[in-house]
């Protein structure tokens, strides 16, 4: 790349409004949840997450379409062709359209049938229930056809127009959360079809900004064989582990129920939830950084690809080293703290969750450059059979009476022999350099875990938090540890630089 500076810059930038973006969402977020269930109440609250989860199974499509349409998108920018920029996205458009009709039959068919003869919903808001569904169908419709505009923001590395409208969403349903407890109506029919409206307007405005922005957005019906099999064939693959991922999640969910009961799985909810928290701030880190990986491939930069995939490798794992070294070593403090009661086992498996989120956090970028190459086929596969394996082992180590903590401690010994399945793979098809990754990658961050730890446990040893001013203080040492032990041995002298730099104009512009 002629800017390795500018591109560093770029993303550091797209990060900062990412995280932005995230925290706005999760404030409102948590004020809307709260206020929802009290003007809902409990019974209709379940019926519509309930009712409205059936068709949300369905949006397991959309990460899978979405990362194949961003793949090609900017494959094409890389090589600074707009010629195939159009031609992807509007077949892409074609393609989500035929798919939402697809969807649209199984949903009035299939999906109908379901909801009116199996799920247990008293007979007096079966009809409520029933238009939740409709509601949520169109969401479901209106929401797959906007994702070839919403890969194409991301692909420009155009962030703040993302982070923006993700924002106005959220604005959008604190408003219509106001709105559902002052209108007199059934609120349960009455708030679906408001999230309908709010999810219609985003929409709308991904589209209308897209088309005034950026020239391929202007559909047109153009055809290419080999781009729309490429097309399908990737998002194929990736739907691959998506759907097999279901079976770790979810799958172990049912398994837990069956073999421990719902305590067992409040007990891992909370675990998991803690998990999807903590995780929001990697998978923001990494939405700026794939483009340019991906970009950097086709323009055959394959040296800037490799160092910038390191360094998102190393501080993607830092930043969530930094927040989850004082989260496991106070987990039973701040989990008392959160829920007020902890139920047993959360703390074990909060524990467990978070290591693991750690493992499979430091070669996320490694996936980036092997959809950048186009053929996924057995690095897809490697990840279909091992989420596969964890439901398998889990279900066999349930069966023999082991505990229930197992689930997590199979997932981490599988990631584990992941990574180095992943390396294989990965040299094997594009010679990618696994030495200088183990020596550049592996290396530091093992020995910045091992130090942050080890001085954060020591810590605790002579400091119990009585109080929370003594918890907050202490959280706020072992992030302090982690961070300092990231700048003397994690980071490389380059990127100390740069992060001088970012310090000294940020100082810069608070005296002016």
């Amino acid at each position: 790349m002629a800017n390795n500076s500018g591109e560093t810059k770029r993303i550091a930038k797209n990060t900062g409004l990412l995280y932005v973006r995230m925290l706005v969402s999760m404030i409102v977020s948590l004020y809307t949840s709260r206020i929802v269930l009290r003007v809902l109440g409990v019974e209709d609250y379940g019926i519509y997450n309930a009712v409205g989860g059936i068709v949300g199974m369905m949006a397991f499509l959309n990460a899978a379409l979405n990362t194949a349409t961003q793949r090609y998108l900017s494959y094409e920018m890389g090589k600074n062709n707009q010629d195939g920029l159009n031609k992807v996205f509007s077949m892409s458009f074609w393609a989500f359209l035929l798919i939402s009709v697809v969807g649209l039959v199984l949903a009035e068919t299939v999906g109908l049938w379901f909801v009116t003869n199996k799920m247990v919903i008293p007979e007096t808001r079966m009809s409520a229930a029933l238009w939740v569904y409709q509601f949520s169908i169109v969401s479901f419709i209106i929401n797959l056809i906007t994702v070839p505009y919403n890969a194409t923001i991301i692909a420009h590395e155009r962030m703040s127009i993302y982070a923006y409208l993700s924002i106005s969403d959220v604005i959008l349903k604190l408003l219509l959360v106001y709105l559902l407890s002052t209108i007199d109506a059934d609120k349960l029919w009455l708030y679906a079809l408001m999230m309908m409206v709010v999810q219609v307007l985003v929409s709308t405005a991904y589209r209308i900004i897209c088309r005034r922005l950026f020239q391929e957005c202007k559909i047109s019906f153009q055809w290419d064989k080999k781009l729309f099999k490429g097309l399908f064939s990737f998002s194929g693959w990736m739907l691959a582990g998506t759907i097999t991922n279901l079976f770790s999640t979810q799958g172990i969910n049912i398994l837990i129920n069956l073999f421990f009961g719902p305590l067992m799985n409040a007990a891992r909810g909370v675990a998991m939830q803690v998990y999807s928290a903590v995780n929001v701030f990697s998978v923001n880190f990494m939405t700026a950084v794939r483009p340019p990986i991906m970009k950097s491939y086709a323009q055959g930069a394959h040296d800037y690809m490799y160092k910038l995939t390191f360094s998102a490798s190393r501080l993607g794992f830092y930043i969530l080293l930094a927040l989850e070294v004082p989260l496991i070593i106070y987990t039973e403090d701040v989990l008392y703290l959160w829920l007020g009661q902890v139920p047993a086992h959360s703390v074990l498996l909060c524990r467990l969750a978070l290591f693991d989120l750690l493992i499979t956090s430091a070669y996320n970028p490694i996936a980036y450059i092997n959809q950048a190459g186009g053929d996924i086929k057995w690095y897809q596969l490697m990840i279909s059979c091992s989420f596969a394996l964890i439901f398998i082992l889990t279900w066999v180590a349930y069966k023999l009476g082991l505990p229930v903590e197992m689930c997590f401690i199979i997932a981490i010994a599988i990631d584990i022999l992941g990574l180095f399945a992943r390396l294989w793979i990965m040299r094997a098809q594009m010679r990618f350099p696994v030495r200088s990754y183990l020596k550049q990658v592996m290396l530091p961050i093992v020995a910045v875990f091992a130090l942050s730890y080890v001085s954060a446990l020591g810590y605790r040893h002579f400091v119990e938090p009585q109080g929370i001013i003594v918890l907050l203080l202490s959280l706020a040492f072992c992030v302090a540890v982690t961070l300092t032990v990231v700048w003397l041995i994690g980071i490389t002298r380059s990127e100390r630089r740069l992060a001088l730099d970012y310090v000294g104009k940020f100082l810069n512009k608070l005296r002016r």
